[in-house]
């Protein structure tokens, strides 16, 4: 009996029952079923009218419109990194603008570096400012999650060969050094690198003739901090002496110790800053160079045709 009962339950609830299941708690359950089956209803979806599709439809248009709205708004939030075509294969240590349009462009050298880029990194961030990295190959090997946070960030990168060593190359042993740095700058941040930094600044040992047949702007500098030999407060002088607009500022963030970089960095912009200085990478300064050297071609020609 007990077998038929079992059976027969299992039947009405859709699970299998031991043999043995006790009569009174088979009752109970089918007792549970019976009253699930009396409150649950089925639920009816009703079809939506034509206008209230419509509706939807637009209000689906406007929410994707916007969210478009805010990538563009994203986009436009980070750098244009692009080299304009002329400075393609030059070699550029200032961009000439009027004095009264001061930007200048902060670089750093030998990283990335634990620590001090990541320091760094820091201080730009908290004052919105965007800078340009020429990195070492063999230190961006180790250190490729550094380099990551600085294109995370949006700060540009240059090439500064792979070992940094003073040497005199050959076209092959310069484009060994060269490629290689730049091939993974690729691979480890995903950004195409079109500038060069000669190590020492040395532009007669084969890299830079290679880099500028290779269609890399060369950038050196105008503004030298010594931040490599100076105490703090001299490379705070140096940057704050030497500082003109179109300049382009070098400090170091790798290759040793760079406390006095770092310690000094903050005060440096606040007091370039109150100066009336607008800090921005070297493509978005030779790209305001361009927009002035098109822009004094329009008015030269304007005055010509007015001639």
């Amino acid at each position: 009996m007990a077998t038929f009962i079992a059976a027969a339950g299992s039947f009405v609830i859709g699970i299998a029952l031991p043999i043995d299941f006790p009569l009174n708690n088979l009752v109970r359950i089918l007792d549970i079923v019976k009253v699930q089956k009396q409150t649950i209803k089925p639920t009816v979806t009703p079809t939506a009218t034509p206008t209230l599709l419509k509706v939807n439809i637009k209000l689906k248009a406007g929410v994707e419109n916007k969210q478009n709205q805010s990538l563009l708004k994203l986009d436009d939030n980070q750098p244009n990194l692009a080299i304009p075509s002329r400075f393609q294969g030059a070699t550029v240590n200032r961009v000439k603008l009027p004095s009264q349009q001061k930007a200048i462009a902060l670089t750093f050298d030998d990283g990335p570096w634990p620590e001090s880029t990541v320091e760094i990194l820091n201080i730009l961030n908290k004052n919105q400012i965007k800078a340009t990295f020429f990195m070492v190959g063999r230190y961006l090997k180790v250190y490729p999650d550094i380099a990551k946070k600085v294109a995370a960030n949006g700060h540009a990168i240059g090439n500064h060969t792979w070992n940094h060593r003073y040497y005199q190359y050959n076209q092959a042993a310069a484009a060994k050094e060269i490629d290689r740095t730049t091939a993974l700058i690729k691979e480890v941040t995903g950004m195409n690198v079109s500038m060069f930094r000669p190590p020492g600044g040395i532009l007669t040992n084969g890299l830079a003739a290679y880099a500028r047949k290779k269609k890399y702007t060369v950038v050196m500098w105008s503004v030298d901090s010594l931040d490599w030999r100076n105490s703090m407060q001299s490379l705070k002088q140096n940057v704050l002496r030497q500082t003109n607009s179109g300049g382009i500022i070098l400090m170091h963030d790798g290759g040793g110790n760079r406390s006095n970089t770092v310690t000094a960095l903050p005060s440096i912009i606040i007091t370039l800053k109150k100066q009336g200085y607008k800090f921005v990478t070297v493509p978005e300064l030779l790209q305001i160079q361009e927009k002035e050297m098109k822009n004094n071609h329009k008015n030269h020609q304007l005055v010509q045709n007015v001639n």
